[in-house]
């Protein structure tokens, strides 16, 4: 399953996007989202202080 960010829970750090092994994580508007390239490794969701990114 791949993962999305819960932009209700996003605070716009960054941290996901900086730890995505395959830059599959972009800032749209005032939070981040995962696009269809996301291979479902988890990683975003190992380093978000909020836990923002959840598996679908």
């Amino acid at each position: 399953m791949a993962y999305v960010i819960e932009e209700s829970v996003c605070i716009a750090c960054g941290a996901c996007e900086d730890n995505c092994p395959v830059n599959a994580i972009s800032m749209q508007g005032d939070v981040y989202a995962i696009n269809d390239d996301c291979i479902s490794c988890g990683a975003c969701a190992d380093i978000c202080p909020v836990g923002a990114p959840v598996e679908e």
